[in-house]
């Protein structure tokens, strides 16, 4: 079969690794700049030694530094894969659109956007492209871009992305090592007991049974024993906000939710398994209840699920100082909770050196997002 060579003609290239491609391992950055060349080719001219790194022989597992200069072997591409290639590479331009979102911060080494709900963060499970993909198309010079975390589909609020791959790494280590801050706002059925702040409650994730049996279910997720071998330790804090007068016929708790521990559908679980769902829960709420409000009118109506990330906390990846960012609720939420809880007040984060101050339900929809910077402590 006719081929077609990759990279330049046919001819040995040369690279200099860039940060953002450092601590990357030597087989995985080869993958990324000879795309559609097959696995075992690259591991092969990597253990022939026709791949160099500083003019001497590396392993695939070698992992490379900002200035290494590596040398590539021409490498041929057959014309069905290459075709392949391009072919699937349109596909994605064509049905990605490209799309900003409303950014919270940004700097050269990562930004935050205000993450509506509804919208995935990344595609996969039946979504063809999420809030990476559609970034990635709305920034085309951007060298690197990628999620430094995650939020359910449902969930709207803060979401990171890295924008080099040293501040990915950093993040990241911030969000395992627990010393990032995160509460969501969390709206509830029911009176949420004021002295019930902590939830410590393992939590296991498995898969509803297909019709048939056929694939794979649905993602779920359920509360069980400290003793469960398949339970993951899970750490929730929970501060009340607001909750509607005893009595009231259909009582409400705003809650401001941290989680310490990042277990899929985590705060949806533990807030369900005392009793007191998510408002708009599709998975683990009261769908009855749901199905009112989705049909209700005006401001007491909700179609959606009432759980915002609201604030975040972390170090910046450069400087190390303390980054503190706010998303306030969406104007459905904001609208919804006025109507139901009119006393709830969400405290603003001022500026430095500044003392915090509080905002009206009323004037949350137009308050504007940000963040401030403080020195570490």
């Amino acid at each position: 079969m006719a081929a077609s060579p990759a990279g330049s003609g046919g001819a040995v290239r040369w690279l200099t690794v860039d940060e953002n491609s450092a601590d990357q391992r030597l087989d995985n950055y080869l993958m990324r700049e000879l795309k559609g060349v097959p696995k075992t080719h690259i591991y092969r001219i990597i253990r022939s030694g026709e791949v160099r790194v500083n003019k001497g022989r590396a392993s695939a597992d070698t992992r490379l530094q900002v200035g290494d200069v590596l040398r590539l072997p021409p490498v041929r591409l057959s014309e069905r894969a290459a075709d392949k290639a391009q072919a699937m590479a349109d596909v994605v331009a064509h049905h990605v659109p490209a799309k900003n979102f409303a950014v919270l911060f940004e700097d050269a080494h990562f930004l935050a956007i205000d993450k509506p709900a509804g919208v995935a963060v990344h595609g996969g499970s039946g979504v063809s492209f999420g809030v990476i993909e559609q970034l990635r198309m709305a920034r085309p010079q951007a060298p690197f871009l990628e999620l430094v975390h995650r939020l359910d589909r449902e969930t709207s609020g803060i979401l990171l992305v890295a924008k080099k791959r040293s501040a990915l790494k950093h993040l990241q280590s911030q969000f395992r090592d627990r010393e990032t801050g995160k509460t969501y706002l969390a709206l509830t059925l029911g009176q949420w007991p004021s002295n019930k702040k902590v939830l410590d409650k393992p939590l296991h994730k498995y898969l509803l049974d297909t019709e048939g049996g056929k694939g794979e279910g649905e993602r779920r997720v359920r509360v069980v024993s400290k003793d469960d071998p398949n339970g993951m330790p899970s750490l929730t804090l929970v501060k009340v906000n607001c909750t509607t007068a005893q009595g009231a016929p259909q009582p409400y708790s705003l809650l401001e939710v941290t989680i310490k521990t990042g277990r899929t559908h985590q705060i949806r679980v533990h807030l369900a398994s005392e009793g007191m769902p998510i408002v708009g829960d599709d998975k683990y709420g009261d769908f009855e209840r749901n199905k009112a409000l989705a049909r209700a009118t005006g401001a007491q109506s909700l179609k959606r699920m009432f759980l915002h990330a609201w604030r975040l906390q972390c170090d910046h990846p450069a400087t190390g100082q303390r980054v503190e960012l706010q998303a306030p609720p969406p104007p459905e939420l904001a609208a919804f909770l006025q109507a139901v809880l009119p006393a709830a007040r969400i405290a603003i984060p001022a500026p430095l050196a500044t003392p915090a101050s509080e905002t009206s339900l009323s004037t949350i929809g137009a308050s504007a997002s940000g963040a401030s910077i403080h020195e570490s402590d």
